[in-house]
């Protein structure tokens, strides 16, 4: 991909409503709209609570640090962790400042509820692990997931296949971003607690033979 400016990122983030629904990722991105409803409201409270960026704690051999700014020229993202731990190594870390010797960052997820069917907190976590090992020069082979429900942490690793995942499914962004194009609506099951239901209108399209004939029925009905 050629060299691009600061315009051409897109938000780390958003990986995870395009995973969960295309058309809900290019509403929110490419249209900018957003609306909330109260699991947003509540898995915001969440990060809000999770972020303070000018809290550093240190405990023994874990320095913790919230809302870590991040960035990719390789994947073109940039974002905010809600928590990255660096843990003391005897090697493969990295040097941080008026700190000695080496240590490896460990970023970790806050999400509300609990764990998901699909891979899209893996793929947001996953991404900060790729911007982390871009902006350090290191690797960070895992992370871990803390869902609000369960209240506990959940292991991530960060293997060649979800890696290969993340880079298309940005790519697939891009491309989209790109071409300003919104996907037709799809109806289901969890269109019901999208927050965005009633900008979306799932259901539309389903009712659009059965407007179309209304409307010819009333022309047809009028004499026209």
């Amino acid at each position: 991909m050629p060299d691009a400016n600061h315009e051409d990122f897109l938000m780390l983030s958003g990986i995870q409503h395009f995973v969960f629904c295309k058309r809900q990722w290019a509403l929110i991105h490419i249209e900018k709209q957003w609306t909330e409803n109260i699991l947003t409201f509540e898995g915001r409270q969440i990060h809000e609570r999770a972020d303070d960026p000018f809290l550093v704690e240190s405990s023994g051999s874990t320095i913790i640090s919230r809302s870590v700014p991040l960035v990719s020229k390789k994947l073109m993202v940039y974002g905010i962790a809600d928590v990255v731990e660096f843990k003391q190594v005897d090697s493969g870390g990295v040097k941080l400042e008026n700190r000695n010797g080496l240590w490896a960052p460990y970023p970790i997820e806050y999400k509300h509820g609990k764990p998901k069917q699909d891979d899209c907190d893996i793929f947001q976590l996953c991404a900060q692990a790729i911007c982390l090992e871009e902006m350090l020069n290191t690797t960070v082979s895992e992370g871990a997931m803390y869902y609000h429900k369960t209240r506990r942490r959940q292991r991530i690793t960060f293997d060649a296949a979800t890696r290969k995942d993340v880079a298309e499914k940005y790519g697939q962004m891009h491309e989209m971003r790109l071409k300003s194009y919104t996907p037709p609506a799809e109806y289901s099951k969890a269109c019901e607690n999208c927050s965005f239901f009633d900008i979306c209108l799932p259901k539309m399209k389903n009712a659009g033979g059965r407007v179309a004939r209304y409307v010819r029925d009333v022309f047809e009905n009028e004499g026209w």
